[in-house]
């Protein structure tokens, strides 16, 4: 939120530079994340007048302008703008001007018409986020005056602010806060409420709704019109454009107060307004010029036709205020804040309005608001307000909470007297209703209890003061520390492997859910892709992957360290998905190849030595997988992603992907590691060759090897893998295969007649599984 230091004054005596002023919001729980300098400081720009305008010889969009800048002659300005009109006031830039962005005025041509200088818009100055046009200024401007004097330089504040503190998304609210901790009387703006408030209970539908307090007050022979400069350049401070004077004053005072606030054309409301609410499906037309279908509970404020606002969120289209309107009724409410977040997220409709709805507005000042509101109307657009103020709802009781002195100087630590006490919570404005108990007002709705007294007391003394009596003893590590440590091993050893890791949302859609087995949905859900929590971390992944295809990229080895949710509770996991090229074409003759199984196995081999196990009936979303054990035991899955789920994520090469369980995985690695010595001895190697079935796994081959124990052999490899679908070299239902078997022994150099003989007794294994034939 953006609070301007000019405006902020106005409420409190605070002189304080800029970063003083931040040093003592961060100490009063207010997070500063930037300060920003508005106003006009750059030299040679002035007033001007337009004296003429013609279009340009050479350009349709183009405008040739005589402008009187106070010196003797008038210049010739090229233009672009159509808002003018001739003797409006605007800012020109004289050449040798420098503005924002480094863009430097100078004389020059423009579509063959010399141009001595620019006319700018109020963007160009950075005296607004947005612009249409030129800046035209008040026509008391006078000419020649340099803008240095028109917009002064202002400091503003860029607050980010908690949600439990409503109270602070106003200039109001941060003044209070800071007269906390200056001392400094706080100027309330607030005129008196009219001469009669009449409880109108027509105004609510539901009796049973005890939340809402709404009220309405009519304004009649209104003139409607643009906004005087102070109130543009005010809205500008806090990044909003001008609309009109009666819709910019319900924008000040939300900003001013923290009250939301909204005008209806009276005209255009048909039969009594009340708030009720939504059918299943009612249609709303919103000021944004979007039809939604409203959810059903939704609050709304509806006439006789039909709802005119949602409540707390935004105002409707057809019956806002325009040029046209002469009679307004202006409303001012409170809202239950969950319900205006239901209505809000099940739309995703947000407004500044609704910010602060959901947080929770201060009760007690929807009247205050009406009023002020009332006061600047009256003064800028004229017409006469009724002497009464409608009100439906009651306002809440105030919360009282007891505190205990002595718990306060226990929990904080400090030797801090009872009046010193008193006088803090006097301070943020809590009201001291006798003995121990203190009345909570309706701007700080987030005290609750005693624990948030002590910390107000803590807060105004200074937590700095709390001295420190302990000294933090060594703690061994705990089973948290070793599963977090397990973790970033597997996160360091992926990322030197090339692997990119991601993080991902925890919420997922039911149809993402689905092929993990059993989720748990959320009660109230952002939408319907947000509505469970994620039982696999491999959803995520996959959109992560479609989001680096639309940018282009080429290679997508990504990894995820996460924790997943089932009705059984909350689980620690890994995932991994790579897709796309795993060597790609260079200069050097290297040919492109994509990812595929074995290069994500030989990956997860790096990471521990495991085992697969195929899957004759792959589960969903794989084509192909296989279970994946350590030391005999499941800690995961990993496979290639079926060909109609790889065409959706949009990819075309594979898409390959794993998902381990690692509080399993943990359990079965060793916490010691061991290394052996470098080989004092030379190894040996022999190559066999066979035919196989080709519905014979090459992994059962390798385990037939392993069954031996041979004491020499030290690894086993597949370098060579031949099939023929015709038939023609080797028949159709065998395959070939060959493999590498290297032999070591620690003690001495092998002679031949002993790898032989190993490799003799290896072949004569395989010799006796059926269907196994050598080529010799």
């Amino acid at each position: 939120m953006k609070i301007s230091l000019n405006w902020l004054r106005d409420f409190v005596d605070c002189q304080l530079p800029a970063s003083d002023l931040e040093t003592l919001l961060r100490r009063a729980g207010l997070e500063v994340a930037a300060i920003h300098e508005r106003g006009v400081a750059i030299d040679k720009v002035v007033v001007a007048e337009i004296l003429e305008s013609v279009q340009h010889p050479n350009a349709d969009r183009l405008s040739v302008c005589k402008v009187n800048d106070g010196s003797e002659h008038p210049r010739q300005i090229v233009c672009g703008a159509k808002n003018y009109k001739v003797g409006d006031k605007v800012p020109l830039a004289l050449p040798g001007a420098v503005l924002p962005g480094d863009f430097k005025i100078k004389p020059g041509k423009l579509r063959g018409v010399e141009s001595e200088g620019m006319m700018c818009s109020a963007k160009e100055l950075r005296l607004a986020e947005d612009a249409q046009g030129l800046l035209i200024l008040p026509p008391e401007s006078v000419v020649g005056t340099p803008l240095t004097e028109i917009f002064p330089t202002e400091t503003i504040l860029e607050l980010e602010i908690t949600p439990n503190r409503a109270d602070w998304l106003s200039h109001l609210g941060v003044a209070r806060e800071i007269a906390v901790f200056t001392g400094s009387p706080v100027k309330n703006p607030i005129p008196p409420l009219p001469a009669h408030v009449e409880q109108a209970s027509r105004l609510l539908s539901d009796p049973a709704d005890k939340a809402t307090i709404y009220t309405l007050r009519k304004i009649s022979g209104v003139k409607v019109a643009p906004s005087p400069q102070w109130l543009v350049d005010r809205l500008a401070v806090v990044g909003l454009r001008s609309i009109n004077n009666v819709v910019d004053i319900t924008n000040y005072v939300l900003f001013e107060l923290g009250q939301p606030l909204h005008a209806f054309d009276a005209a255009k409301i048909s039969g009594d307004i009340r708030v009720r609410a939504a059918a299943e499906g009612e249609n709303f037309h919103a000021l944004d010029g979007k039809e939604y279908k409203l959810p059903a509970g939704s609050l709304v404020i509806a006439d006789n036709n039909g709802p005119v606002a949602l409540a707390g969120v935004m105002g409707g289209e057809g019956s806002g205020v325009t040029e046209t309107t002469t009679d307004i009724l202006l409303e001012s409410a409170f809202f239950e804040p969950s319900r205006v977040r239901r209505a809000s997220r099940s739309l995703g409709l947000f407004s500044d309005s609704s910010y602060r709805f959901e947080r929770g507005v201060d009760p007690e000042g929807v009247a205050n608001a009406s009023a002020r509101a009332v006061e600047l109307i009256l003064q800028l657009t004229g017409g006469t307000a009724s002497e009464i103020l409608e009100v439906a709802g009651e306002l809440p009781p105030r919360t009282k909470i007891s505190l205990r002195h002595d718990r306060v100087r226990s929990v904080l630590g400090l030797e801090i007297s009872d009046a010193e006490i008193d006088a803090a919570l006097v301070r943020v404005g809590l009201i001291h209703s006798g003995g121990s108990e203190w009345e909570i007002p309706g701007y700080r709705r987030e005290i609750l209890r005693e624990a948030d007294l002590i910390e107000e007391v803590a807060r105004v003394v200074g937590i700095e003061k709390i001295p420190s009596r302990a000294e933090g003893l060594f703690a061994g590590s705990s089973d948290a520390d070793l599963a977090y440590d397990f973790a970033m091993d597997l996160r360091r050893r992926l990322a030197g492997m090339g692997f990119h890791e991601a993080r991902t949302s925890t919420l997922v859609s039911n149809a993402d859910a689905a092929d993990f087995g059993e989720s748990v949905a959320l009660k109230n859900p952002f939408g319907d892709d947000q509505s469970q929590l994620r039982n696999s971390l491999l959803p995520g992944l996959f959109a992560a992957v479609v989001r680096n295809l639309d940018q282009g990229a080429k290679s997508i080895p990504l990894f995820e360290v996460g924790r997943v949710f089932t009705p059984a509770g909350e689980f620690p996991r890994m995932a991994l998905v790579v897709t796309g090229d795993r060597f790609s074409a260079d200069w050097r003759g290297v040919e492109t190849r994509s990812w595929d199984v074995f290069d994500l196995l030989g990956a997860v081999r790096d990471l521990g030595g495991v085992e697969t196990n195929p899957l004759p009936s792959p589960p969903s979303p794989f084509g192909a997988a296989a279970e994946v054990f350590l030391h005999g035991k499941k800690i995961g899955l990993l496979g290639q992603l079926h060909p109609g789920v790889t065409r959706q994520l949009g990819a075309n090469a594979p898409v390959l992907a794993a998902e381990f369980d690692l509080a399993t995985w943990r359990t079965l690695v060793s916490r010691d590691r061991t290394t052996s010595p470098l080989a004092k001895f030379p190894g040996s190697v022999r190559d066999i060759a066979f035919t196989a079935p080709l519905s014979l796994p090459y992994g059962e081959v390798r385990a037939a090897i392993e069954s031996l124990k041979e004491p020499l052999l030290q690894s086993i490899g597949l370098f060579d893998l031949f099939t023929d679908p015709k038939g023609e070299k080797i028949p159709a239902d065998k395959k070939s295969l060959a493999v590498s078997l290297s032999f070591r022994s620690p003690e001495r150099t092998l002679t031949a007649d002993e790898v032989n003989a190993a490799t003799d007794r290896i072949k004569a294994a395989l010799r006796s599984r059926s269907g196994i034939e050598f080529r010799e």
